[in-house]
């Protein structure tokens, strides 16, 4: 298919020349990865498919056929769901500290029936959306440096307060370095940025002993010294550094992970199953599967960087950038060199809510790739 026929709209509005325009290499990628998490579920659960790895290839199957669907969808109605789908998330939030469901000592849920879902991880898509389409309407000497920076401010503190109040520390931390990601890359003055992270450094101090909650003031004081409490507080991280370091270059080998296999290692099939990963499979095995990781963020951004709509460009970049912090927290987490906080390594570790609101994410990646050639003529901006 040439550029030019993709070009006209006629053409590239047909289902078949948009299924040819997605990036199916990005999509053998993404296998691969929930590939080795099936691989490893299948493992540490004693070589059984049950109770984690048939339900992680049902859940990506089922997620990988709803991205390719959202691939199909113009982008330009993904710019007009932007700030409902922002408010949507918000009022959700709202209602998780009116109505929602508290579980172990969090008030995260809002249940609907039989169902129940956590508002924060719509945020995430929301919050990129919505200041996506907000950067698309102003000027680059606005979102240099100018009074409308406020309203981003707005944006995205707004939602990192909710989720922080629920407590949840983890996924507000992911929402606010998403946005100021994306705040960034739309031009932001370098002396703005900079007075930033020295503000930042200043107030982490004063955060940690007066605001963080005193579960969360006791992780930040085991990352700095796990091994002041190794049957308590500090077992989580040793067992998991323990686990990286048993591997070695080829790994002790399939299924033969002791720290796993023996139940020492929590969480083995969530937060910290790249632990499990290096156990088994050493270093060739975590810079094999980090190259995969890589392969995805740089196609991601090279899809942002194709686009020919400012509202694409940024939204693509914003859905890589959570992507990316999924995978440098986790990672960080796993190696001790940051807190843990709770956040899985993405389509690798189990779980349904986190593989689906990265999919969804990828999904309008692909949307941008797919219609990359669209204009967005609004000059909106405001939030009316």
């Amino acid at each position: 298919m040439t550029v030019s026929a993709l070009t006209r709209p006629g053409e590239r509005d047909r289902l078949i020349v948009k299924l040819s325009e997605v990036d199916w290499i990005f999509v053998l990628t993404l296998c691969l990865i929930a590939g080795a998490g099936a691989v490893m579920l299948f493992s540490i659960a004693g070589s059984s498919w049950d109770p984690w790895a048939a339900k992680h290839v049902i859940r990506f199957s089922i997620c990988l056929a709803l991205m390719i669907a959202l691939a199909m969808i113009d982008i330009r109605v993904w710019f007009a769901l932007s700030y409902p789908i922002y408010a949507a998330g918000l009022l959700l939030l709202v209602a998780v500290e009116a109505v929602g469901d508290t579980r172990l000592g969090a008030q995260r849920w809002l249940s609907i029936g039989p169902f129940s879902f956590q508002p924060s991880e719509v945020m995430k898509l929301g919050i990129v959306m919505a200041l996506a389409r907000f950067y698309h309407g102003i000027s680059a000497d606005s979102a240099r440096l100018s009074w409308w920076l406020l309203i981003p401010a707005a944006m995205i503190g707004a939602p990192v307060l909710l989720v922080a109040h629920q407590p949840d520390l983890g996924t507000a931390m992911l929402i606010a370095m998403t946005g100021v990601a994306i705040v960034v890359l739309a031009g932001l003055d370098w002396r703005v940025i900079g007075g930033g992270i020295a503000a930042a450094l200043v107030a982490i101090p004063p955060f940690v002993i007066f605001v963080l909650h005193d579960y969360q003031r006791q992780r930040v004081l085991t990352f700095l010294d796990p091994e002041s409490d190794p049957s308590g507080s500090g077992y989580h991280i040793l067992q998991s550094m323990i686990a990286l370091g048993s591997g070695g270059v080829l790994g002790k080998g399939y299924g033969l992970g002791s720290q796993s296999q023996l139940n020492f290692l929590p969480e083995k099939q969530t937060d910290f199953i790249f632990a499990t990963l290096a156990e088994e499979f050493g270093f060739v095995g975590c810079v094999s599967i980090l190259i995969l990781y890589a392969a995805v963020i740089f196609m991601a951004l090279r899809t942002a960087y194709i686009s020919h709509s400012h509202f694409g460009r940024l939204a693509a970049a914003g859905l890589t950038a959570t992507f990316t912090l999924y995978v440098l927290i986790n990672g960080a987490m796993v190696m001790g060199l940051a807190p843990v906080v709770g956040v899985p390594m993405p389509m690798l570790s189990y779980g349904g809510t986190v593989m689906l609101t990265v999919m969804i994410g990828f999904g309008l990646v692909m949307s941008v790739r797919v219609h990359r050639y669209s204009e967005i003529t609004s000059g909106k901006g405001s939030l009316l």
